[in-house]
């Protein structure tokens, strides 16, 4: 069983950055994808960006890839999320998953089993 624990979000203005802990218990080795989606007010959920333990490789949502970094500490089984240059868009509710894969199915496509409860991104304008 793996519990994900989000922390980091908070009120900011545009503009401004954050960064946003992932922090996994149980058992993650090196065939874990883990991944950073959000859901807005009224919207559905989206991905944001995806990693695997394996090897580190990133996977980015097309507007996040500019301005997000996801990055991992497995010595911690700790996942990021990095965010600059925040807009009022970027509001939302932040969710860590995690899942089983391979290096090729680790996307935001895959079906994630493990998530957390969320830490909520207020940008201000």
């Amino acid at each position: 069983q793996v519990q994900l624990v989000e922390s980091g979000g908070r009120s900011v203005q545009a503009g401004g950055s954050l960064r946003l802990s992932c922090a996994a218990s149980g058992y993650i080795g090196r065939r874990e994808c883990m991944a950073w989606f959000r859901q807005a007010p009224g919207k559905e959920r989206e991905g944001v960006a995806a990693i695997y333990t394996g090897d580190g490789y990133p996977y980015y949502a097309s507007f996040a890839q500019d301005r997000f970094t996801i990055s991992l500490d497995s010595t911690k089984n700790t996942v990021y999320l990095e965010m600059s240059s925040l807009i009022p868009d970027d509001t939302a509710r932040y969710y860590c998953a995690a899942d089983r894969a391979n290096a090729g199915t680790c996307t935001l496509s895959l079906g994630f089993t493990y998530w957390g409860e969320g830490t909520q991104v207020t940008v201000s304008s």
